[in-house]
């Protein structure tokens, strides 16, 4: 199944999704799509004209492929502006991701700061295209068409302070690009840590927290973002980094922090 029919699936019947094993990571299915799924079930019991603005997702457990999953929804409450939300995604009666979403409605203000201007990377097309490889790399890569543009590659022993580079759905048709599909954009690059390792060892998200700069600027799935994330710490398993993503013309979208842990 593609990503659009995913999505296709958790707003028709949210009650009973199987992942298919193309979406794998490891033992488990990809987390990035685990949180558009969740998100999009999430966003169908909103009022329109409340954009998600922050999420908050705890990776409680690793899902299993091809096993039917819940995702179910509670409204915490219903404010002038803001809505809080639940998310739980349920599998074999045990919650195996959580999210908690605020979503917000524009208010007047007098204040407007500036966001930082994107990281200045080579030009897409003078980066190398970084290859899917079969029953090296995480199954679920063979949907996004990445390129490396910032720091080391995984277990290279490259002591990089930070990773990045541009990211993409591949094989998609063009619609707009929703809050959903940049979930698995961002998600799609590995712990920032990995690099700094000389040989692959297990690693993944522990919690993950991400704001949306809203409106979200018109793009569609066809189109590249760029994304740099900073480790700014790491020691005994875990690691910290903050992160963002832009739209191809500089615009932040984005705003990113995970805690990783790291079995190396």
């Amino acid at each position: 199944m593609t990503f659009s029919e995913l999505l296709d699936a958790v707003r028709d019947n949210p009650a009973s999704v199987s992942i298919p094993a193309s979406w794998g990571q490891g033992r488990s299915c990809f987390g990035g799509l685990m949180a558009a799924l969740l998100f999009e079930a999430m966003r169908g019991k909103v009022p329109a004209g409340r954009p998600i603005r922050s999420l908050a997702v705890c990776f409680v457990g690793p899902p299993a492929i091809d096993v039917p999953i819940a995702f179910e929804v509670e409204i915490l409450r219903e404010g002038k502006a803001v809505s809080q939300v639940l998310g739980r995604a349920i599998q074999n009666g045990e919650t195996v991701t959580l999210i908690q979403g605020s979503f917000g409605a524009a208010r007047e203000s007098t204040i407007a700061v500036a966001a930082e201007p994107a990281p200045e990377f080579k030009p897409v097309d003078e980066v190398p295209v970084f290859p899917f490889i079969p029953g090296v790399m995480p199954e679920y890569l063979r949907y996004i068409d990445m390129r490396w543009a910032l720091g080391g590659l995984p277990y290279t022993n490259t002591k990089s302070p930070a990773i990045g580079g541009y990211a993409r759905l591949r094989d998609v048709a063009e619609e707009r690009l929703t809050e959903a599909h940049l979930l698995a954009l961002v998600d799609t690059w590995p712990p920032a840590v990995l690099p700094h390792l000389n040989k692959p060892a297990p690693g993944s998200s522990l919690t993950w927290t991400i704001e949306f700069v809203q409106p979200l600027p018109e793009m569609t799935t066809h189109d590249w973002t760029q994304y740099r994330a900073v480790i700014e710490h790491a020691r005994d398993g875990y690691g910290h980094v903050a992160a963002a993503l832009w739209t191809p013309k500089g615009q932040l979208v984005a705003i990113s922090r995970q805690t990783v842990t790291v079995f190396g």
